[in-house]
């Protein structure tokens, strides 16, 4: 059993989505009650598993320079855009979790970018000012999902944090499946960053290719 309390759906609405590139498709979002951290997380309910089949499941910090002013000093924007159609297309849920900046906030991480300007990389930047390099805690997930019958999944992620978190809080992860690479001449570091301090499944060949150049 969980060692956390259980949350419960609040309301569910249909909401047609509609990207910039043309790709559309209608999705559910689930609103709840009883999460622990008291945030307003959502979750994304996109397609139909089939039967028998693993649901695809990625949890998703919420990004407002990425994901909303599509910033190239981060990957987030373009993996949300990739997760919302690679889940549709097979059944599952994107938890969509209010933390901004890997947990600090908006203002923080801007000035962490700040830092960055300098030539901190993002966890040192975090650290000079100072948060925590990741202060993401994954219990509201583990709430939402088993509010919504899901205790097995397979993981879109680079980050294997995700998943151990999740498996300590009792959801089973079969599979643990990496996101595209997304490369920008600004997020170059920052993707280097992640590989290097995190283990995120990225290329860092490729990386340190680019970055060189």
């Amino acid at each position: 059993m969980p060692d956390f309390p259980a949350a419960t759906p609040r309301a569910r609405v249909r909401v047609p989505l509609r990207f910039q590139d043309g790709y559309g498709v209608d999705a559910e979002l689930v609103t709840f009650h009883g999460l622990t951290d008291g945030q307003e997380h959502v979750a994304v309910v996109l397609g139909d598993p089939a039967p028998g089949t693993t649901p695809l499941v990625r949890l998703h910090s919420e990004c407002l320079t990425g994901d909303v002013f599509g910033s190239a000093r981060c990957d987030c924007g373009p993996q949300l855009r990739e997760a919302v159609e690679r889940i549709a297309d097979r059944g599952g849920v994107l938890l969509y979790l209010r933390q901004e900046g890997r947990g600090i906030g908006l203002y923080n991480k801007l000035d962490a970018y700040a830092l960055q300007d300098q030539g901190l990389d993002t966890y040192a930047a975090n650290t000079a000012l100072g948060l925590p390099e990741d202060a993401r805690d994954y219990t509201a997930a583990a709430q939402m999902l088993t509010a919504l019958g899901i205790t097995s999944l397979d993981l879109l992620s680079n980050n294997p944090d995700k998943a151990d978190q999740l498996r300590g809080l009792g959801i089973e992860v079969h599979d643990r499946v990496p996101t595209g690479v997304f490369t920008t001449p600004h997020n170059v570091r920052y993707l280097r960053a992640k590989v290097l301090q995190t283990q995120h499944t990225l290329p860092l060949g490729q990386l340190t290719e680019l970055h060189a150049g």
